[in-house]
C-alpha cells in the first residue's frame, strides 16, 4: 500500500504513555500527610481536600485526558494520520455530492487503556468508535496482534482497521446509530446482538468504499492490498474468535458477523465504491 501519498491528516490526538485518569485515591495516612503538610503552610486542609475532590470527580465525569499531535518521527502514528486523512478526503468528497457536509472525527492513539465519553476502555477491547465525542480509540499493540495472533498482516489491514471504526463514525453522521439504538430498545439480547451485527457488517462495508476511492482515484492500493484487507475482515469473524477461543461457535451471540459475511461485506463495498451498496438492515425490512 502506498500510504504515504495520503494526506496527513492533523485529528489525531496521541495519548499514548498518559495513563487512563483512574482518578486519586488516598489512604488515611495519606490524607493525615496532607493535612500535615497544608497546615504547616497555613492552608486549610479542607480547601486541599475539596481541590482534591473536585479532581476526582472530573475524572470519572468523562474525560479530563488530553493528548498532542504525535511525535513527527514517529511511523506508525504517521501511518494512522495519513490513512485517516484519506479517508476524510473519501469522505468529504461522498458528503459533499450527496449536499451533507462531513465533520472530521478524531482519532486517539492510546496504550493499555483509555477513558473516553463511553466510559473507561482497556486495549482488550480493540479499537472502538465512541459516538457521543464522535472519536475512534486506537491501542497500536493491535495491529501487532492482528499479524501475529490473527495472521492478516500488511499495511492495507491495519488500514482496513481504521477505515471500519471511522465507518462507524459515518453511521453516527448519517443518524444510522441513533436509528439502531432505538430499535434495540425492545429488543432482548439475541437480537440487540443480530443488530450489532448488521452494524459492524456495514462499517466493514462502508471501510470497502473507502478502499475503492483509495485505489482508484488516489492510487494508494497495490497489488495484493485487497486481498490482505479480506484476510484481516476473515481473522476477526466472530465464529473464527469463537474456535481460536477454544469453545462452540454460537452464531445468536456473535456481535460483528461471522468470517465470511464479514468478507462479503468488505468485498462489496471495495467492488461498488457506492454507500448505497452497504444498506446491510435490508434484509431486515423485507
Amino acid at each position: 500500500m502506498r500510504w504515504e501519498l495520503g494526506r496527513r491528516s492533523e485529528n489525531v490526538e496521541d495519548r499514548r504513555g498518559i495513563g487512563a485518569g483512574a482518578g486519586v485515591t488516598l489512604g488515611g495516612g495519606a490524607m493525615l500527610l496532607i493535612a500535615v503538610a497544608a497546615t504547616l503552610m497555613g492552608v486549610d486542609p479542607r480547601v486541599v481536600f475539596d481541590m482534591l475532590s473536585q479532581t476526582q470527580v472530573a475524572v470519572d465525569n468523562g474525560g479530563t485526558e488530553t493528548g498532542g499531535a504525535p511525535p513527527a518521527d514517529d511511523r506508525q502514528a504517521e501511518f494512522v494520520q495519513r490513512v485517516l486523512g484519506d479517508t476524510e478526503d473519501t469522505w468529504t468528497e461522498i458528503f459533499s455530492a450527496g449536499g451533507r457536509r462531513y465533520a472530521l472525527p478524531k482519532l486517539v492513539l492510546f496504550s493499555d487503556a483509555v477513558r473516553s465519553a463511553c466510559g473507561l476502555s482497556s486495549a482488550a477491547v480493540g479499537p472502538f468508535y465512541c459516538p457521543p465525542d464522535a472519536k475512534v480509540y486506537i491501542d497500536v499493540s493491535f495491529f501487532r496482534d492482528l499479524e501475529q495472533r490473527f495472521g492478516a498482516p500488511g499495511d492495507f489491514a491495519r488500514a482496513y482497521v481504521i477505515a471500519h471504526e471511522v465507518g462507524h463514525h459515518v453511521q453516527n453522521l448519517l443518524g444510522i446509530s441513533e436509528q439502531v439504538e432505538r430499535r434495540s430498545a425492545g429488543l432482548d439480547a439475541a437480537g440487540r446482538n443480530a443488530l450489532s451485527v448488521r452494524v459492524e457488517l456495514q462499517a466493514d462495508c462502508f471501510a470497502g468504499v473507502w478502499g475503492n476511492h483509495a485505489g482508484s482515484e488516489r492510487h494508494l492500493l497495490e497489488e495484493g492490498d485487497v486481498e490482505a484487507g479480506l484476510r484481516a475482515a476473515a481473522a476477526i469473524g466472530d465464529d473464527r474468535l469463537q474456535r481460536r477461543a477454544g469453545g462452540t461457535v454460537q452464531p445468536e451471540t456473535w456481535t460483528h458477523g461471522s468470517s465470511q459475511q464479514r468478507v462479503e461485506w468488505l468485498r462489496r463495498g471495495l467492488e461498488r465504491g457506492d454507500v448505497e451498496a452497504c444498506d446491510t438492515f435490508k434484509s431486515a425490512r423485507d
